[in-house]
């Protein structure tokens, strides 16, 4: 029996099909897709049409050489679309204007004077406005969407639980869609970063991927076949939250001795500053340096930190068993002190053979990982704003 909605559901598969095998495999002809994807000819011919009527494909040249009539090759069209990222953190928000392949056009970071939810939207919709303004080259693109990354438990376009802003059930998605009249999308700022890297980064050719993240907190979110796993309530990856020593410090989340309460970026730095009884202005960059000059302390945390999560990561790779872990967060900057003793800790602790742990070097990693939550919608055409789901 052939059920009401068949063609509407087929036509949308299709153009999904089409848009990610270009996304992932470049040009190619309506020949070639037809090949590749099963497709009839017929319908390669009435998908491309359609999308190269809406501005998202684009055809190129002919090839040169090929006798008889030359194949066209057929890409998406990246700069016919610009979306937004906005990537929350406390007192401040990283925002960036992207092309559909989440190419950084412009960079910023808008200071917020509170942690309210409406002060947070209002800084969102005011940034819309100067990223657009300050591009250096205005076009006929338009913005198609807005991704919101925020550390916590997001569900549906809404933040269920956010520690770090004291945030329960606020429909973060909608309020800012109110504002700026685009579609807006809002999922866990890891989860973003696993998106970015499953569309365009490091996972682009993997089909699993963990994307382990280690700033304000640690989580190391999952990309299964192509789709990062949110898990039923939106709070897959929480593994900063796992206990690490349950007399240990305090969590945000209430409970002590989490993995983050100890490795945590912020948590390392405040322990190297105690243990040395430095001033309270150093960051990072000064632990590195002093691990750089072959600074005890700050090597011993290194390491320290290094097998901690190198040893929850061992039980995650025995559960999901990742092609690669590929590595983010303000502790990237640490480098080999902390990711050797990882891997090595990894290797003690892992059933198989354990995937390479991957740092990502770009600073804008997170702020782009935002975007790809909207650019992973206009390559899911059955989404609604407001949000989150699986890549296409």
């Amino acid at each position: 029996m052939k059920l009401k909605g068949d063609q509407q559901t087929s036509r949308a598969m299709n153009r999904r099909l089409i848009l990610n095998m270009i996304r992932a495999n470049g040009p190619m002809s309506r020949a070639d897709m037809a090949t590749r994807s099963g497709l009839s000819p017929a319908a390669v011919t009435f998908v491309v049409s359609e999308l190269l009527a809406e501005n998202i494909l684009v055809e190129g040249e002919a090839s040169l050489g090929a006798p008889g009539r030359r194949p066209i090759p057929i890409n998406i069209n990246y700069a016919g679309r610009l979306v937004v990222g906005f990537k929350l953190m406390v007192g401040a928000i990283d925002c960036v204007l992207t092309d559909l392949a989440t190419t950084p056009l412009v960079s910023k970071r808008v200071p917020v004077p509170d942690q309210s939810l409406q002060s947070t939207v209002e800084a969102c919709a005011a940034a819309v406005g100067q990223l657009l303004a300050e591009r250096a080259a205005p076009t006929g693109a338009q913005l198609s969407g807005i991704g919101i990354a925020v550390p916590g438990v997001i569900d549906n376009g809404v933040c269920r639980l956010s520690h770090r802003f004291g945030w329960i059930d606020v429909p973060i998605a909608a309020m800012l869609a109110d504002l700026v009249n685009v579609p807006v999308w809002a999922d866990d700022d890891t989860n973003a970063f696993a998106l970015a890297q499953q569309l365009f980064g490091l996972g682009r050719h993997h089909r699993t991927v963990g994307a382990l993240a280690i700033g304000a907190g640690i989580s190391c979110a999952v990309v299964i076949d192509g789709s990062v796993h949110r898990g039923a309530n939106g709070a897959a990856g929480k593994l900063g939250h796992s206990i690490y020593d349950p007399t240990g410090p305090l969590c945000e989340c209430g409970r002590r001795g989490c993995l983050q309460t100890f490795f945590s970026e912020p948590a390392l730095v405040k322990r190297w500053r105690e243990e040395k009884g430095v001033p309270g202005d150093v960051d990072r960059h000064d632990m590195l340096a002093a691990a750089q000059s072959g600074d005890e302390t700050a090597l011993n945390l290194l390491r320290e930190a290094g097998e901690g999560i190198g040893r929850f990561l061992g039980g995650f790779c025995n559960t999901i068993d990742p092609e690669v872990i590929v590595g983010g967060g303000e502790a990237v900057t640490f480098g080999d002190y902390l990711f050797e003793p990882m891997r090595d800790a990894l290797r003690r602790h892992a059933m198989w053979t354990p995937p390479p742990i991957t740092p990502d070097w770009a600073d804008d990693s997170w702020a782009r990982g935002a975007a790809a939550l909207a650019t992973q919608r206009l390559f899911d055409f059955e989404s609604r704003p407001g949000e989150t789901g699986g890549v296409a």
